[in-house]
């Protein structure tokens, strides 16, 4: 068999956590990745302590390492796409948005989620860190993946400016953010879904199984597709309505390797 055409390789650039349980984040983005033909490159931007339960400690790796490890693989591979997964300060939000506006040629896509709670962030202030995410990173990206709570939480934590009151995801087109992509959203009576509210064309809807395993391992797969589709030149509105069959697919692969919550699991049967 002919060895692949390394130029048909889709390259996406991944920064997040590391999740040593292999539940979220890297390393199993790269998996993710692999599975879909694609190739991915990582830099962690911080490390979690942490087992299937959840997360105990987080060393938040400092902004100039961030920066040495992303530029070194931007400068050496054809990087496709971007992806960026939860951060934690506004230091690294500062050193990552940076790194996007030198490859503003690449798509992004942007996962917004929550902080865990431990006392490793206690000395941050959440405004800050928000307000830098709205400010420095949201506006960068071609595609935001957020539960559709958090927005809403944001808001009523008074993190969340918009001229349009009681319009959290208007919000967030506000600050830059062409389309969004809401995971959890309501669709109907009892029924929760995807929703994409893009700012000048037209939205979607999508049915989105109820999360049986941790809801952020759902948005950093459903992420993580994105961005191998997009790493193939493929339209963001394209991609999305690829991601959703895709990641729906493999939500439905889990097993309970420990002994706290179940996994999505995307070894070969």
């Amino acid at each position: 068999m002919p060895a692949p055409d390394p130029a048909s390789i889709p390259l996406p650039l991944i920064f997040g956590p590391f999740d040593p349980s292999g539940a979220s984040h890297l390393p199993i983005d790269a998996v993710i990745c692999a599975g879909l033909g694609a190739h991915a490159g990582t830099v962690a931007t911080a490390i979690h302590v942490q087992d299937t339960a959840g997360v105990e400690t987080i060393q938040r790796l400092p902004a100039e390492l961030i920066d040495d490890q992303a530029r070194c693989l931007l400068e050496d591979i054809p990087i496709g796409a971007l992806k960026i997964g939860p951060q934690y300060d506004p230091e690294s939000i500062a050193t990552l948005a940076q790194i996007a506006a030198d490859y503003s040629n690449l798509p992004l896509v942007l996962q917004l989620s929550a902080p865990p709670l431990v006392p490793d962030l206690e000395d941050l202030d959440p405004e800050e860190t928000v307000g830098a995410l709205l400010e420095l990173l949201v506006p960068q990206a071609h595609l935001v993946v957020v539960d559709a709570r958090l927005p809403e939480q944001w808001a009523g934590q008074g993190l969340l400016s918009s001229a349009r009151a009681g319009d959290p995801v208007g919000a967030l087109h506000e600050f830059g953010a062409p389309l969004v992509l809401c995971c959890n959203a309501p669709l109907g009576p009892g029924l929760n879904g995807l929703v994409l509210h893009a700012h000048d064309q037209a939205g979607g809807r999508w049915p989105w199984p109820a999360p049986r395993v941790r809801t952020g391992d759902a948005e950093s797969l459903l992420a993580t597709v994105l961005c191998c589709l997009l790493a193939r030149g493929i339209a963001p509105a394209d991609a999305i309505a690829q991601a959703v069959p895709a990641a729906t697919a493999l939500l439905e692969r889990h097993f309970h390797p420990g002994m706290g919550q179940r996994i999505l699991r995307h070894a070969a049967p």
